[in-house]
């Protein structure tokens, strides 16, 4: 079935994409939304020049006023360059925006008015009006010091934000295919070394996912999840190939 992605794309009931589907690119970037009971939680929201379409698409599936949280995983201008103006449209006084706090000394600098949520001051975890707990991994040099993943307890989600991302030529959002090797050229393009990624690859092997949620490259579900985490395990990357080195 052919997906259309002028839409949002429901990963599951809860869970969005509403990123922007640039046919000349390959690297498409991928925000999400998770929509709870009572909150809304908007996931590495994007560039600004993707903003007018991603904020077409949230706003077709909610009223932007109700987003109450704002995850940003790490720094980057993809990650969340458009900070600024999503906080001006959601608009509330109580918009928390959720970040580490290496990430939050850096994102400071967009000028937003909201408060801070440091994810390490706050024993890693979230916990919404629901009771539904988001839990969040930092992963650093992956490939920021500051950077996180969110991990949705109930439905076993990893928003893994630069890790397991892909370039790909010819991009879906769902994996098919071979999806390790556009894997491969980001990781060795970004990512700093393979001990670095070996040893976060064994934390999420140790974890139940149902899906694994990238903010570049495809969305990551069954057996897919497993050879993505034993593929990167021994990839050599980053300092790794310099001078022949490998880890």
């Amino acid at each position: 079935m052919k997906i259309d992605y002028d839409n949002p794309i429901a990963a599951t009931r809860e869970i969005y994409w509403v990123g922007f589907y640039d046919e000349t690119a390959h690297l498409h970037c991928n925000p999400y939304l998770l929509i709870d009971e009572d909150d809304i939680v908007f996931i590495d929201p994007g560039s600004i020049p993707h903003f007018p379409t991603i904020m077409r698409k949230v706003m077709d599936i909610v009223n932007p006023e109700d987003i109450t949280y704002v995850v940003a995983q790490h720094q980057d201008p993809d990650v969340c360059g458009n900070l600024a103006v999503v906080e001006d449209v959601i608009n509330r006084n109580d918009l928390k925006i959720v970040a580490h706090s290496n990430c939050v000394r850096l994102i400071r600098h967009l000028g937003l008015r909201s408060e801070f949520y440091a994810t390490d001051e706050h024993d890693d975890k979230l916990i919404l009006k629901s009771g539904r707990e988001l839990q969040f991994i930092h992963t650093p040099y992956l490939h920021s010091p500051g950077a996180i993943v969110t991990y949705d307890v109930k439905t076993q989600s990893l928003f893994s934000s630069d890790i397991f991302a892909a370039i790909y030529q010819d991009w879906s959002l769902f994996a098919s295919g071979d999806f390790l090797t556009p894997m491969e050229s980001f990781h060795q393009k970004y990512m700093p070394s393979n001990h670095i990624l070996k040893h976060c690859m064994e934390k999420f092997e140790k974890m139940e996912l149902e899906r694994i949620l990238p903010q570049h490259g495809s969305i990551l579900e069954n057996g897919n999840i497993i050879k993505a985490i034993n593929h990167l395990k021994q990839l050599p990357c980053g300092i790794d190939l310099i001078d022949g080195i490998e880890s």
